[in-house]
């Protein structure tokens, strides 16, 4: 099943938001959420994956915690538009492992990339592997100072119709 044959309902809404509230409840638990046996939780569940909607299950970890305490928004403008350039420069973007999150946008910048580094150093490093053997226009790096709102979860109630 893909997501164009997938149709949602007020159900599959509902176990969605509540995996987005906590993904390690148990298929107990969701079933109970949602009003539906355990099989028939799971069976949905299962057609969520396949389709794609429900794409892993992770943990949230503090970061500074463990070291990584600087986040950066990096802008990228570059002269390069041909599809060999963005496929290259996308293979080692996703090289990275600073990178979580990376996007080609509109406007006046072509790429957006949230970096977690340890440090100035770490950006440093992580910069000096971004640029090496590209010709980029522009980097701009925009350093968080403060999350205020990070992984919210998204009111899925209000797509039920």
């Amino acid at each position: 099943m893909t997501l164009e044959d997938l149709k949602l309902d007020r159900i599959d809404l509902r176990l969605l938001d509540a995996l987005q509230q906590d993904g390690s409840r148990s298929q107990r638990d969701l079933a109970e959420v949602v009003g539906l046996s355990q099989n028939a939780c799971w069976r949905r569940l299962k057609r969520l994956q396949e389709a794609g909607v429900l794409r892993g299950n992770r943990a949230e970890i503090d970061l500074p915690a463990i070291g990584l305490e600087l986040t950066v928004f990096v802008m990228i403008r570059t002269r390069h538009h041909a599809a060999d350039w963005a496929r290259d420069f996308r293979a080692h973007v996703e090289a990275l492992p600073e990178v979580v999150d990376f996007h080609r946008i509109g406007g006046s910048w072509d790429y957006m990339i949230k970096a977690v580094c340890d440090g100035m150093a770490g950006y440093d490093r992580f910069y000096q592997a971004l640029i090496h053997g590209f010709d980029i226009e522009t980097v701009t790096g925009h350093f968080a100072m403060e999350p205020i709102l990070t992984n919210r979860p998204l009111p899925l109630a209000r797509l039920v119709r």
